[in-house]
Formats: C-alpha cells, sequence, structure tokens
C-alpha cells in the first residue's frame, strides 16, 4: 500500500509539470541543472531546463601540454546555443573514463603551466564558461591510464593553475568518484566553483546501478553515502552538486536505455519492480533475479527532493542523449530541484 501512495503521490506532482513554458525575461534557476551532452552524439540540443552543459569530451594531448578536443565542430554548435539561451553556461569537460596523460602533466610544472593556458584559449576561442576536469582517477590506474603517488598533491595544483589561467570570472569545475577519494577538497576548494560527483555506476546486475539508499540489492554503496562522503571530505553541500544516471545497466540482453517500461524494450518473462529501499525500480527475470536497474520520473524526483532537502547545489546527469525527445527526465529533474524559486510553472 505504501509503494502505491508513494507513486500516486509522484505521479500527480508529475503530471502537473509538463506544459512548456517560455524562458522570455525569466531569471537563472536557483539550482543548478548540467547535462552532459556527449561529442559523439547526434542529437539536436534543447537547453529549455538547463543551466549548464558540460561538453564530453576534450583530452591531455600526447604532447602532455594543449587540450585536444573530440569533435569540435559540435562544441561550436553547442556554445552556439548561448546566442538564444544567454541564462546557458557551457563549459569543456576534460577526462573521461580511460582519458589519460593527466599524471605526467600534473607531475610537471611547466607542462601543468601550458596546459593552463590551453585551457584558456579553448575557453577565449569557443566562447565558453568554464572548464571541467573529470580525471578517472588520481593516483589510481583502475581505467588503465598513468598514475603516481604524488597526483592528489599534483591535482591541487592544476586546479590552482586552471584558475590563475582561465581567471575569476569563468567556471572551474570537476567530476568526482562517489566514494570522494583520490582528491583534497579542502585544499582545492578555494579554486573551484563546484563539484560534480559521479552517484552511478555504483554496481551492475544483480545490483542497482544508482540506489538512493541502502538496501538488499546495493552492491558497496549508495547515493546518499556519496553525498555524506563529499560533505565528510570538506565540500559544502552549497558547491555540491549530486550526479544522476538517465540509463540503466544490467546482464546481457539489456543495453543502457532511458527505461524499460515499453513492453517491446524487452522479451521474456519480466517484471516491473520497485525498491522502497533503495527508491529506485528494477526489473527481474522469471527466476526473480534483479537484471536491470534504472531510473524514472519517480526515481529521479526523488532524488530531486533529496537535494533540495539537504541544500545542495543542484544536479547533473550523465548523459543527455539519454533522455527521451521529448525531455521527460530533465523537465521533471529541474521542476522538482527547482520548485521553491521564484518562477511559476
Amino acid at each position: 500500500m505504501k509503494k502505491i501512495l508513494v507513486l500516486l503521490v509522484w505521479s500527480m506532482i508529475l503530471s502537473s509539470c509538463h506544459e512548456k513554458p517560455s524562458w522570455e525575461g525569466l531569471h537563472p534557476a536557483e539550482k543548478v541543472m548540467i547535462a552532459y551532452v556527449t561529442s559523439w552524439s547526434k542529437c539536436d540540443v534543447d537547453p529549455l531546463y538547463l543551466t549548464h552543459i558540460n561538453y564530453a569530451f576534450a583530452h591531455v594531448d600526447s604532447t602532455f601540454d594543449r587540450v585536444r578536443i573530440d569533435n569540435p565542430e559540435r562544441l561550436e554548435m553547442v556554445a552556439g546555443l548561448k546566442k538564444d539561451y544567454p541564462y546557458l553556461k557551457v563549459l569543456l569537460s576534460i577526462g573521461g573514463w580511460g582519458s589519460g596523460n593527466f599524471s605526467e602533466m600534473a607531475a610537471d610544472s611547466l607542462l601543468r603551466w601550458n596546459f593552463a593556458q590551453d585551457c584558456a584559449r579553448c575557453v577565449d576561442q569557443y566562447g565558453l564558461d568554464g572548464i571541467d576536469i573529470d580525471w578517472e582517477y588520481p593516483t589510481t590506474g583502475v581505467a588503465g591510464i598513468s598514475f603516481s603517488s604524488d597526483d592528489t598533491h599534483n591535482y591541487t595544483l592544476l586546479m590552482r593553475d586552471i584558475r590563475g589561467a582561465i581567471g575569476p570570472d569563468k567556471l572551474l569545475t570537476h567530476a568526482t568518484s562517489a566514494t570522494a577519494n583520490y582528491i583534497d577538497h579542502r585544499a582545492i576548494d578555494q579554486y573551484i566553483d563546484f563539484t560534480n560527483v559521479m552517484a552511478y555506476d555504483l554496481g551492475w546486475a544483480p545490483y542497482h546501478n544508482s540506489p538512493l539508499y541502502p538496501s538488499e540489492n546495493m552492491e558497496k554503496i549508495c547515493v546518499d553515502d556519496a553525498v555524506k562522503n563529499h560533505l565528510a571530505a570538506g565540500v559544502p553541500p552549497e558547491k555540491l552538486v549530486m550526479g544522476l544516471a538517465f540509463y540503466g545497466r544490467g546482464k546481457k540482453g539489456f543495453p543502457r536505455q532511458r527505461d524499460l517500461t515499453r513492453a517491446h524494450l524487452v522479451e521474456g518473462e519480466y517484471t516491473f519492480c520497485w525498491d522502497s529501499a533503495a527508491q529506485v525500480p528494477y526489473i527481474t527475470n522469471g527466476d526473480g533475479e534483479l537484471v536491470f536497474g534504472y531510473e524514472n520520473e519517480v526515481s529521479l524526483a526523488l532524488k530531486g527532493e533529496y537535494i533540495v532537502k539537504n541544500g545542495l547545489k543542484g544536479a547533473m546527469y550523465w548523459s543527455y542523449e539519454g533522455d527521451n525527445a521529448s525531455g521527460d527526465l530533465r523537465e521533471c529533474v529541474f521542476k522538482v530541484i527547482n520548485r521553491k524559486s521564484e518562477r511559476e510553472y
């Protein structure tokens, strides 16, 4: 009964939020809504329910002192959205899973300084609002990249140098592990504007991808743990942006999808379930085994409520193309986290 009541309440809230407003004359949102837009995607980008776009990705070049941008033509297109949406901030995200050369660059003062200057060049050349660093992860080779025990200290120096190069009026952000490890968060606080916590990829089926709270279907860590880890590490709540997954993770036969509520997307005997402890949906097979963990508007709205309740900076999500054409997921989150702003919907 409790599960049914929760779903009914949220369906009433969400059903009242689907009339598209005009942005003309409106002020920026109270809380940020950041989308990662990938270089390899071809979909058009609608910034209506966004405040920031992180363009993914650029990389540390093989020279260790330059920025290499994937598909710069698409970056130009994304940055061009600012003409019609002047509130929109566009940042260049450098890194990503398996993107290396950070360790060598950050360890050398001259290479690091030159790289920071090239970050500033990119910001100026493409008319960007800042830089987002996505080094996964300092001091570890888990992603198959080079690393050093000095990476954490050098990461701080890198953020210092980039801040010095781009100046105080541009944004400097970064993406972090849910564990809050690898980075000295207190040391870099003076240089960064906010921290994007990757509170997803926390488990593969038979575990949830992004459980909000612990449950028997959690592998090691949940979203609530990720937030608390960062707060304990010294990230102020007003600088903490909680990451959301616009995709699911499952066993073979279940690729990343926005959701699987449409019957034609699955074959065989599957059951759509709700984990009331973790507050996320999932799918089981005929044996009752969790074979796909994902998100829907209800679970994302609950995460939005968590952001508001805990006074966090806002939400970011990976990635834009994971939403449907009408943008139901980003609309849902945006309206939940900004429902207390001066705007009316």
